[in-house]
């Protein structure tokens, strides 16, 4: 998910995603230990997107402040 696409969505809708994202990082990481995960890249790729996330939100509480 590109940064302006996650700067157009509202603050309910990023904590929404951070946490549908972060489940599907659990079950990725799991899958990896495993060995069922097909792409590896799919676990960095998710980590970036949370921290894209998280550093929106915390950019948007920082303006409002």
């Amino acid at each position: 998910m590109k940064a302006q696409e996650i700067r157009e969505m509202t603050d309910d809708a990023i904590v929404a995603a951070i946490a549908d994202h972060e489940k599907q990082l659990m079950h990725l990481k799991m899958g990896n230990a495993i060995g069922t995960v097909e792409s590896p890249i799919e676990i960095r790729q998710k980590r970036r997107t949370i921290a894209r996330m998280k550093t929106i939100l915390d950019q948007r509480q920082t303006q409002n402040s």
